[in-house]
């Protein structure tokens, strides 16, 4: 083929491109900066156009070559930036904005990027700063509007739901700013006017299954008995789209309702005969539900071998008392991914099952599970509680979580603007370290141990709180944690009574659903300004109590987001 410059390469693509002929706009582009390597402003108007082809890794790929060769074009920093930004590596994408910074300040399209970023990585202050001299440079940019209403949402900001007017006015048509308005009404109390964005949204946007979630959301917690019905709705106006079927079963499953969870993915079956996914959906609800010579049947004509399917098949075995066939399962996951959450809980639940010793190694010392108080807990709680309750008057028991009964804070606690949480964050980083400093020696070996001199950092935080009259936790674990948590602000007068442990934690009994006569590894009782901590791979839960009120914050340790692995 004849060389042509760079500007005719990037002419054939973009026009190639506009006649939606994505395969030779893709080996024009590609053909150009092979011919002319050199070229940076070739490899960045590569990188643009397969981002809107919506190949973020190959807009990466060329972003990153174009500024590499001209290490001081802020232009070419920033749309490096937004390609990691849709990969969600963010932490790249801050690293490679930091060094414009000073030059950057002066540039919306930087300040808005720089935002985006830090909000990935979960700095909402720092996303709300950036964003916010975004908007004093471009009052109408739409990306910094509607980044800006969302951090206004996710800090508990009063003004969350004016933020998102703001950026409606901008881009009346973007369906997720409809959304946060609709979830800023929620929180405002307004459930009337969210409930008639969330319904528009659903007729209007059926294969959105964001909203449709919202919506279910909004329905349990007005108490409607069928509040998943809409997702029905939705599935028969967008007949095409399996992701509707798919998110019902997990709205289903994750409130126990896996009977009607079986029969939606029986039913996508017929409609989406070629998707193994449903067919494992049957097997994993059916088995849930009990059904074990159902669940086995499935499993026996299912022919998807990867970890998932490990996974939900090793938890059927176990139902069923094949616990080698369940290690065999097991030891194929952690094979492929050596630091699974979900498969070293089964797995040290099948250890002690079968008395094997390496079960004390996993779990069972007493260093791992701890209940200690919390550091400058006089000072900060009394504080925090009162913040709390009126966080928990107008919080909904939420989708997907532990909890039967009682209600949930939405959003992550420690981010909201209140200076009493970032107290309590603090407090709690500080008892946090206290629980590593005291663990066993590093082992490289064991899934929390391994971590011991890492740098951990807290991810998610939120409050529950829980009346008397059956509420609890089921059993679970936190797959994306190390560590795990349960912070006691108030306990009922009852949990006094060491003889019956009525709202005690229990560590380690296997969740229901296993069908397992296998007690809790230990029972602790809760204390206020005591915070309980263990690692993330045991299954904990709450025992229901009579009376009174419980209410905790609890969180996830992680690593810190760049940290060796």
């Amino acid at each position: 083929m004849s060389k042509f410059s760079a500007h005719q390469w990037r002419e054939r693509a973009l026009a190639a491109e506009r006649s939606g002929d994505a395969a030779a706009a893709r080996q024009a582009m590609e053909r150009g900066v092979e011919q002319h390597p050199q070229d940076a402003a070739l490899w960045n108007s590569a990188g643009g156009m397969f981002l809107r082809l919506g190949d973020a890794t190959a807009a990466k790929k060329h972003f990153a070559e174009a500024a590499a060769l001209q290490s001081t074009n802020i232009e070419f920093a920033i749309n490096h930036a937004i390609a990691l930004s849709a990969l969600g590596q963010h932490a790249s994408a801050v690293a490679q904005l930091a060094s414009f910074e000073k030059q950057g300040r002066s540039s919306a399209v930087y300040c808005s990027t720089r935002g985006t970023a830090e909000r990935g990585m979960c700095n909402p202050a720092k996303a709300g700063f950036w964003y916010d001299l975004a908007l004093a440079l471009e009052p109408n940019r739409a990306k910094a509007l509607h980044g800006r209403a969302r951090v206004a949402l996710e800090r508990g900001e009063a003004a969350a739901v004016q933020r998102f007017d703001r950026a409606l006015s901008v881009n009346n048509g973007d369906a997720d700013l409809w959304l946060g308005k609709a979830q800023s009404l929620d929180v405002a109390g307004d459930y009337k006017g969210a409930r008639e964005i969330a319904e528009a949204l659903a007729k209007q946007a059926p294969q959105w299954t964001e909203g449709l979630r919202f919506l279910a959301q909004l329905r349990l917690a007005q108490g409607e008995e069928d509040f998943t019905s809409h997702y029905g709705d939705a599935a028969a106006k967008a007949p095409q789209d399996p992701n509707i079927l798919s998110e019902w079963c997990s709205v289903l499953s994750g409130l126990d309702y896996n009977t009607q969870a079986t029969d939606v993915a029986v039913d996508a079956q017929s409609k989406f005969p070629d998707l193994d996914h449903f067919v494992m959906l049957e097997a994993v609800n059916a088995g849930a539900a009990g059904d074990n010579d159902r669940a086995e049947a499935v499993f026996t004509r299912l022919d998807r071998q990867d970890s998932e399917r490990w996974l939900h098949e090793a938890r059927h075995r176990i139902r069923c008392a094949e616990f080698d066939r369940a290690g065999t399962l097991l030891d194929q996951i952690i094979e492929v991914d050596p630091w699974s959450i979900s498969a070293w809980a089964l797995r040290g639940v099948v250890w002690r099952l079968t008395s094997d010793e390496r079960s004390d190694w996993l779990d069972g010392r007493e260093e791992l599970v701890r209940l200690m108080p919390l550091h400058n807990a006089d000072a900060v709680l009394p504080k925090v509680i009162p913040q709390l309750h009126q966080l928990h008057d107008g919080s909904p028991l939420p989708l997907g979580q532990s909890l039967r009964g009682g209600s949930q804070t939405r959003g992550i606690l420690f981010d909201r603007t209140e200076p009493e949480f970032a107290e309590l964050r603090d407090a709690i980083v500080a008892t946090v370290e206290q629980y590593r400093g005291a663990l066993p020696e590093h082992d490289a070996a064991h899934p929390l141990l391994r971590h011991r001199d890492s740098e951990w950092a807290l991810a998610g935080s939120w409050s529950v709180r829980l009346n008397g009259g059956g509420d609890f936790h089921t059993a679970h674990i936190h797959p994306q944690g190390i560590v795990s948590s349960a912070l006691y602000l108030e306990v009922p007068d009852e949990t006094a009574d060491a003889n019956d442990e009525a709202g005690w934690l229990e560590v380690g009994r296997p969740a229901a659903d296993l069908g397992l006569d296998l007690g809790p590894r230990r029972t602790l009782e809760p204390k206020p300004g005591h915070m309980a901590l263990f690692p993330s791979t045991l299954y904990h839960g709450t025992r229901p109590f009579a009376d009174g009120r419980r209410m905790t914050v609890a969180f996830d340790v992680t690593l810190r987001q760049g940290a060796p692995q």
